[in-house]
């Protein structure tokens, strides 16, 4: 389905038949793009980028290249192909007709869902404003300022929805999605993961392998949604989502072959010797591999919940890919979970009805896909004849949300006291040092095919172009 980009909104959805909608939009992109001046890349607004733009919403040749300022960048609401006589695909309604309107009883979860789900967008946004000020070259800084318009169009995708299927309420929910702010003491973002600083690239690297990661599960759920504009509108999300995961899982592949570069040249795996020559060591990669995995597994809510099991029976939210499970009703089976023994000491199983672990199953999922990219990392270490292995921390660890919040354990799961969690936790996370160190890194390079000493260049450049393409024109 092809995308009009002759309307003052680019859409397929057939905007312009429906006046009040479109007179509301246009009302609110004003508004959208002060936002953006104000909040989005800080110093690179009246820059030419080569940026990805979508032309049309099937499986192959979707994207068109070229230069383009921000500002200038065609936003719009673009919804995935209609599936004809498309059924329920789980729940209590199992292969009912999918709803094309809100129905007043799920009308409360529908919009809180895509209020929260719209609220990320822009706060990775303002997250990572700073970025392109030390970016370790032109080719990362346009892979960022590519995430950061993808972010900027699905929050039009949500407030589309807000505004199209939730009269006055959902108007006012479009126009507070611009006045929270990331970090914002007295208004910040919903999920405080989004009100994380970030303000290095390891921070932004590790934060689009996990973080869009848990977008990306939290997408497919909603891509199963009954209420099929909902589900439209995520399915085409995930296309863009992937080049998100892609920056980061590369970004970090790279720092991991530099540091193995660096280890070969001195001929050692004394971290401070590495650090000494301006690489960032393994052990330090670790330890962010610790704090973005453990931040990102909390976006799933807690193991054991009655609105996931609601919104299950209701049909408003499935599991990542349903189709691959064999029950897609689960009205009486049981799942086991973890728990904490009363006293911390131990941990217990328990079986609860499987429609309340719904994000637990979401996000064991989430967690098996994480291990793709230690996989490839892990043969890059040992092809490079180094002695280590990065892995993930347990997911009892440092955990806010779930029965194992504020319970010390350490990453390997094993429950410890409170002072030795305390005394040890920078021995597992980034310590205020090991942030200095690596903000020490943080100098801009933007001569075209020239990177910063601390990761390894890409394989290849942006759509067939060369590493050393001007990809920013400065």
């Amino acid at each position: 389905m092809g995308i009009d980009y002759s309307q003052k909104i680019p859409n397929n959805v057939d905007l312009s038949s429906d006046r009040q909608l479109q007179r509301a939009l246009e009302k609110w992109q004003p508004h959208f793009i002060d936002w953006w001046k104000e909040m989005g890349p800080e110093g690179f607004q009246q820059k030419d980028v080569y940026l990805r733009t979508a032309t049309s919403v099937d499986a192959k040749g979707w994207a068109s290249y070229g230069m383009v300022q921000m500002p200038e960048y065609r936003w719009g609401i673009f919804l995935a192909d209609q599936v004809e006589d498309r059924r329920i695909g789980f729940g209590d309604h199992m292969g009912e007709p999918v709803w094309q309107q809100v129905p007043g009883e799920h009308r409360s979860d529908l919009r809180r869902l895509i209020v929260t789900q719209g609220d990320t967008e822009p706060a990775s946004v303002e997250q990572q404003r700073l970025l392109g000020t030390n970016c370790p070259s032109l080719y990362d800084m346009r892979n960022l300022f590519q995430v950061n318009v993808e972010e900027g169009r699905h929050l039009w995708a949500m407030v589309y929805l807000l505004q199209a299927y939730f009269g006055r309420d959902g108007r006012e929910e479009a126009e507070e999605l611009l006045v929270r702010h990331s970090g914002d003491v007295n208004n910040p973002r919903i999920l405080s993961t989004f009100n994380e600083p970030i303000d290095d690239w390891m921070s932004f690297f590790s934060f689009t392998y996990f973080t869009d990661r848990d977008g990306k599960f939290q997408l497919k759920m909603l891509a199963e949604s009954a209420f099929d504009p909902l589900s439209r509108t995520c399915r085409f999300m995930l296309t863009e989502e992937a080049h998100h995961m892609f920056v980061g899982e590369t970004g970090l592949g790279r720092v991991i072959k530099r540091a193995c570069e660096v280890m070969n040249e001195l001929k050692t795996d004394d971290p401070a010797r590495v650090r000494d020559h301006g690489a960032i060591d393994l052990p330090l990669v670790q330890k962010y591999l610790n704090f973005w995995y453990s931040s990102s597994l909390d976006l799933f809510g807690a193991d054991k919940s009655t609105n996931a099991a609601a919104y299950f029976a209701t049909g408003i939210k499935g599991r990542p890919d349903e189709d691959k499970f064999e029950d897609h009703v689960e009205a009486d089976t049981e799942y086991a979970i973890e728990e904490p023994d009363a006293d911390g000491k131990g941990i217990h199983q328990l079986k609860v009805p499987t429609r309340n672990a719904m994000n637990l199953i979401a996000r064991r999922g989430y967690s098996k896909d994480c291990e793709i990219g230690l996989t490839r990392w892990n043969r890059a270490i040992k092809k490079a004849g180094i002695d280590f292995e990065l892995t993930l921390p347990s997911e009892r660890f440092r955990r806010s949300v779930g029965p194992f919040a504020d319970f010390a354990m350490n990453p390997q799961g094993q429950p410890i006291s409170r002072d030795e969690y305390d005394k040890n936790i920078y021995d597992w996370i980034p310590s205020p040092s090991d942030k200095a160190f690596v903000k020490s890194l943080m100098r801009q390079v933007v001569e075209p095919g020239k990177m910063a000493g601390w990761l390894a260049p890409p394989d290849r450049g942006i759509n067939n172009q060369p590493v050393d393409y001007e990809y920013v024109r400065l």
